[in-house]
């Protein structure tokens, strides 16, 4: 008789989300994760196999959470430059909660991970190219509603906006303080005027 699960799998793939996007994976021991947890060795062998296995699942589950909601925010605006704002802010915001710095969890596992695996790579490659497309779309639509400039192409607008907000995440964990956030966001919302 199979045995019944003690914890909920939901809950617990975000815990472990949050865990890893403060912790990082090279940083975390596979004890450490079961104490943060609060699992049994048992539990998270039987559900996910190893810590490398979780980690996937955590990083896929932030493409389906949080890539997932900035995608539907883009595709039901009906104020592109107020919600290009909203982002940035909520970036900001995001970088600098609580003392630790997080950053961005697909940025993180991009620089730490991405290059020598093939599979973290692709998960981070794929989530990219889904918010360069959104970010296009959105520009597009706000060019067309005549709310952005159209000086520049959708696509390159997109990869710079989305080049600012993922750079923002890589500035929150070398240190930088707020008023470097400050200047990025309002040079770069200044060029979709």
């Amino acid at each position: 008789m199979a045995r019944t699960k003690r914890f909920d799998e939901e809950e617990m793939l975000n815990n472990a989300m949050l865990f890893f996007w403060h912790k990082g994976y090279n940083g975390t021991s596979p004890q450490e994760i079961l104490d943060e947890l609060k699992l049994s060795r048992s539990s998270l062998y039987d559900t996910y196999g190893d810590k490398r296995s979780l980690f996937i699942s955590a990083l896929q589950r932030y493409r389906n959470t949080v890539t997932a909601e900035v995608i539907e925010l883009l595709e039901t605006s009906e104020n592109i430059p107020e919600t290009l704002k909203m982002l940035f802010q909520r970036t900001k915001a995001e970088c600098f909660t609580g003392e630790e710095k997080r950053g961005c969890f697909m940025v993180n596992s991009k620089v730490e991970l991405a290059p020598h695996d093939e599979e973290v790579a692709a998960i981070v490659k794929e989530n990219r190219e889904a918010l360069e497309n959104a970010f296009t779309t959105a520009i597009k639509r706000g060019q067309e509603k005549g709310q952005i400039s159209k000086d520049n192409p959708p696509r390159s607008l997109a990869r710079f906006i989305m080049n600012n907000l993922w750079g923002l995440s890589v500035h929150s964990k070398s240190g930088a303080d707020k008023k470097v956030f400050d200047d990025i966001i309002r040079i770069t919302l200044s060029v979709i005027k």
